[in-house]
């Protein structure tokens, strides 16, 4: 029954989606700014994080999918135009709030916000890392960031010794990046989409440190990092390849290619202000790693693959 309340309601939002737009939606045509623009004025339990993962849905599946993390006590909703009792005769079974507020356009005075309202931490910084990428549109960088050419110029320079880990350590090319008024990369962090299909890879960057972009990698001096730690200006580069299966051989060289990797990217971290860890899934392969350089702050995830 809810779920079939829930089909008829965004069925019937949907077929309004032809209306007039919101103050909201005219401020950007970017639907997922648009969308983040209009969720920042809620209050939400877990800092917007559930927005910006749902960002670029329409607005009613956004709403559809974050509603249980709104903070209810602070909302009032009124039906102003009588719609969300014509949609469907579920609508009390679903609830009255989530009709009101997943209505393409917001009625003036349907949703009453008591008390006020602290942008949610994630929906700020991802609004500030939009304007930061649009701030400065004739500098716009091309770099591809070093992470991507040192693993290209590698793959040239020598024979693969082992099939490469299930798109976890693949990197499609980077956009270009916001630089600086000296024509360097940009350290202002830059969210981008996850890359290398690779699920139990980016489950572990997105839950662990926790990262502060779910679903996204970011970019940081033109280096690309698998999550930017949440509340705390830390940098995370994740491994999770099954290292301890490695024949000896393999190890060692992992551990060599690997260790080159991290120096370059703990030194553009600490040259942006930021402390930088990596995660790797096994005790075995942190002792390797720190058999090679002691000087990484190594955490073991146990993330499984």
């Amino acid at each position: 029954m809810r779920l079939r309340a829930y089909a008829a309601l965004l069925l019937f939002l949907s077929a309004c989606a032809t209306s007039a737009p919101s103050p909201a939606e005219r401020v950007s045509r970017n639907p997922r700014i648009a969308n983040l623009q209009r969720a920042a004025v809620l209050p939400w339990t877990d800092g917007g994080r559930c927005v910006v993962r749902e960002a670029s849905q329409p607005w009613p599946v956004l709403v559809e999918r974050c509603y249980r993390v709104l903070d209810h006590d602070r909302l009032e909703f009124h039906d102003t135009t009588g719609r969300c009792t014509v949609a469907s005769a579920d609508a009390a079974a679903v609830g009255i709030g989530f009709c009101v507020l997943a209505a393409p356009e917001i009625a003036v005075g349907a949703v009453i916000v008591l008390g006020v309202v602290v942008v949610g931490v994630a929906i700020k910084e991802a609004l500030e890392a939009y304007e930061l990428r649009h701030a400065y549109p004739e500098e716009a960088g091309t770099s591809r960031g070093t992470k991507v050419a040192s693993r290209e110029a590698e793959v040239q320079r020598k024979p693969k010794l082992k099939p490469e880990p299930a798109g976890q350590d693949w990197q499609p090319p980077v956009p270009p990046v916001p630089v600086d008024r000296t024509g360097r990369a940009s350290c202002e962090p830059v969210p981008v989409p996850h890359a290398g299909g690779d699920d139990p890879h980016n489950e572990c960057a997105d839950e662990f440190p926790p990262n502060r972009y779910p679903g996204m990698d970011v970019l940081v001096g033109g280096v690309r990092f698998d999550a930017l730690q949440i509340g705390v200006r830390v940098l995370w580069e994740i491994k999770t390849h099954r290292f301890d299966t490695y024949s000896s051989f393999i190890q060692r060289a992992e551990i060599e290619r690997e260790v080159k990797q991290l120096l370059e990217e703990r030194r553009v971290a600490q040259a942006c202000g930021y402390d930088f860890v990596v995660g790797v899934s096994t005790q075995a392969h942190k002792d390797a790693l720190q058999r090679r350089n002691r000087t990484f702050n190594i955490v073991v995830t146990g993330c499984k693959r």
